[in-house]
């Protein structure tokens, strides 16, 4: 027969998923989203009831932002009967909760939120045959299943996740769920099925995923922009080939993220000039932004995580120093400028894009300098959380790679405001003025749920600093330690008396740089 690949219609390739199969998608927030083939499935679902009862995998996210497009595409009851992924969406509080939170808080799903290094880490074990992951990623944290285990509603009571000694350590153990078909997206396919991904702002983890299920009789779909000829691919330019890829689905509306077409400077084709990108307007978020730059060396390799954190590198644009720091994402961009919004997770003229597993072994390792990270509660013993609050609608993804980055980083800088709920600032001549102090405090005794463990922090003598608007906190000796306040604000009736936490003061307590604080 032939060398080739079979090029079908998304409805066919719908077709090709079994009733209570694993699917893993591959996928992140608003990029490199196989939408046509997702769509399809849920169509067919409504149209004739199949597939049913099918796993869904998805490592870094589970759809975009908005629950725009991904996952909800299949999140109907009787289709899915389970789903693991590392985020989910999320939106604005003013929004509904996408269909997916809908089915997890209904039970009408089970549901697991893991690491998404983690899930690469299982789909290397699954394609190699070995017996899962052994990790210490997770220790102490609600991935830890002497917290939670990762589930994310009653409905969920499968263990996936055990606590394990070897060599006289403890370690976590996740259990290997093995795909029955893949579905991954490229740019083009040749006749072959070799796939090139030249469009893409991330390769994500196609080629573990593809393994995944190919190494366990499974089947590969792959959805791309364009066709070409047998061969026309150069050699180097090949992510996926054609031996791991049966099936090819064509998409020429195919979009590079959730509101972008094509923008080359995404996937390294060309290079925009600094001053294209435009400066931050004025917001109080700036004033985080600003004294979490100052967290940062010259030379140093640096994370960056979404919401407030995803303004640093502005920041510095601004102040000249776009060269200052090296950024490393967990999609896999090494250096350049990180984006936001829907585009979070690419990067305009990086110097490089590195599949996602070979970046999170590089964050579980803590190969890095620091991460800048976002926070929505923080406790008594440092832990932070930024993966649940039992509010709805939902305004939290999960934990996506936070568990990864945190685990063993050697500085954490952890960003957001000291109180939420109707907090309204203003500076004035260089001085924080609070308007209207927020309703919830944001320092509390317990956090909801446990993303990063203080304990495990202070085992592994990691740094941990908090920047918030109106103060500077540290944790030292395993005490959260005010160690900066913002000029015009009382330590006493501003930090001390809104804090659920007995926070200690230093005593080398000083004022926050005001240029923090200049409009």
């Amino acid at each position: 027969m032939a060398r080739g690949v079979k090029v079908i219609a998304a409805e066919a390739a719908a077709e090709l998923i079994k009733d209570g199969a694993v699917v893993t998608v591959s996928s992140s927030s608003g990029l490199a989203c196989p939408d046509k083939v997702l769509a399809a499935i849920g169509e067919r679902y409504a149209q004739w009831g199949h597939p049913w009862n099918i796993t869904t995998i998805h490592p870094i996210a589970a759809g975009d932002m908005y629950g725009i497009k991904g996952v909800d595409h299949i999140a109907r009851k009787g289709l899915l009967k389970r789903i693991i992924g590392g985020s989910y969406p999320s939106g604005p509080s003013s929004m509904a909760s996408p269909r997916i939170w809908q089915m997890i808080d209904q039970g009408e799903v089970e549901a697991y939120n893991v690491p998404s290094g983690l899930l690469y880490d299982m789909h290397r074990e699954v394609a190699a045959k070995r017996p899962g992951v052994l990790t210490k990623v997770g220790l102490d944290t609600f991935v830890d299943p002497r917290r939670n285990g990762s589930k994310m509603n009653a409905a969920t009571t499968e263990d996936i996740l055990s606590v394990v000694s070897f060599n006289g350590e403890e370690w976590l153990h996740l259990k290997n769920i093995a795909p029955d078909v893949a579905i991954i997206r490229g740019t083009t396919a040749d006749e072959y099925g070799n796939l090139s991904m030249e469009h893409e702002g991330a390769y994500l983890g196609v080629i573990e995923q593809a393994l995944a299920a190919r190494n366990h009789g499974g089947i590969v779909i792959a959805q791309v922009k364009r066709l070409t000829a047998k061969g026309a691919i150069p050699t180097q330019r090949v992510h996926v080939p054609s031996s791991l890829v049966d099936y090819v689905v064509v998409d020429p509306d195919q979009k590079q993220t959730t509101q972008t077409d094509y923008d080359p400077a995404i996937s390294g084709e060309t290079r925009k000039p600094l001053s294209d990108f435009e400066s931050q307007p004025w917001s109080t978020d700036l004033i985080v932004a600003r004294r979490a730059a100052q967290e940062l060396r010259d030379g140093s390799v640096v994370n960056l995580g979404f919401g407030i954190a995803a303004s640093v590198p502005q920041v510095l644009i601004d102040q000249g120093k776009a060269d200052a720091v090296n950024w490393v994402i967990e999609q896999g961009a090494v250096g350049g400028v990180p984006l936001t919004g829907f585009a979070f997770g690419c990067a305009a003229n990086a110097d490089a894009i590195l599949p996602s597993p070979q970046q999170f072994t590089y964050f579980q390792g803590g190969g890095f300098d620091c991460s800048l990270l976002s926070f929505m509660e923080v406790d008594a013993a440092g832990n932070v959380n930024v993966s649940r609050l039992s509010a709805k609608p939902h305004v939290t993804a999960g934990c996506g790679g936070f568990v990864d980055i945190t685990s063993h980083a050697r500085k954490l800088v952890f960003l957001g405001y000291f109180t939420a709920g109707g907090l309204q600032l203003d500076v004035d001549d260089g001085r924080l003025v609070i308007r209207s102090e927020g309703r919830l405090p944001k320092f509390v005794s317990e956090v909801e749920h446990v993303t990063f463990s203080g304990r495990m922090a202070g085992l592994r003598a990691q740094d941990v600093t908090y920047i918030t608007e109106r103060c500077v906190i540290k944790l030292l000796d395993g005490r959260l330690t005010v160690t900066e306040v913002a000029p015009g604000i009382d330590l006493k009736k501003d930090i001390l008396d809104r804090s659920k936490v007995d926070l200690r003061v230093s005593e080398h307590l000083r004022e926050m740089d005001r240029a923090c604080f200049v409009k």
